[in-house]
């Protein structure tokens, strides 16, 4: 994939919905305590700094029973909102992160945030259905998944990223979900495990097959 701004695709499907900014902190990783400005709409939901720790925590030190490792990974944020996790993962040494959000103001906002961060030539936003990828040539080592609460579209987004190459065979997906939502996983995945921090609930998936 180019090292470059990713034009929008599927624009039908884009949606804008405008609220106001508000301020992402960054945990951990040479970007720690850094604060950054993102946009506020009606369905952004950052995952929580609890969750977000523990869900590093693991990828740091989880690579025996993950079957990855964070630092040199390439990594997609589907449903990226503020890209809370794909910054983080940026932040602790991952070596390029692609943002997948389709609404138009956090998009913008996102390209901002990573802007000040000043890693263009490490990222790309892709404003787009993350239901509905287009195909990528170059699979992703981890790819996290944050999709509104309350909506199917988790199993919709797993069977995307399977179908259109942008999870590897033996890939790591880390979902958040509402607590007591959990997915009916499509063909092709397994559960490496689970856990609760509150309203969220996270689960560690791994691919099984080749897409």
């Amino acid at each position: 994939m180019p090292n470059r701004r990713i034009k929008p695709v599927a624009p039908k499907a884009a949606t804008q919905s405008h609220k106001g900014c508000g301020w992402l902190r960054i945990i951990g990783g040479a970007w720690r305590g850094r604060k950054i400005q993102v946009a506020e709409t009606e369905h952004l939901r950052p995952t929580n700094e609890r969750a977000r720790e523990a869900i590093f925590n693991k990828l740091m030190h989880g690579e025996e029973t993950l079957g990855v490792r964070l630092p040199g990974a390439r990594v997609a944020d589907l449903f990226a909102g503020t890209g809370a996790l794909g910054l983080e993962a940026l932040s602790r040494g991952a070596e390029r992160a692609v943002f997948v959000e389709q609404d138009i103001a956090a998009g913008r906002a996102l390209e901002q945030a990573i802007a000040v961060l000043g890693a263009e030539d490490r990222a790309d936003v892709l404003i787009a259905d993350a239901t509905a990828l287009p195909p990528v040539s170059s699979p992703f080592d981890i790819v996290f998944l944050d999709p509104p609460y309350g909506t199917d579209a988790i199993g919709r987004a797993l069977t995307a990223a399977l179908a259109r190459n942008w999870i590897k065979p033996g890939g790591l997906v880390v979902a958040e979900l509402e607590t007591g939502a959990g997915p009916v996983l499509p063909q092709g995945y397994e559960l490496l495990d689970r856990r609760r921090y509150g309203r969220a609930e996270i689960f560690f998936l791994r691919t099984t097959a080749a897409p």
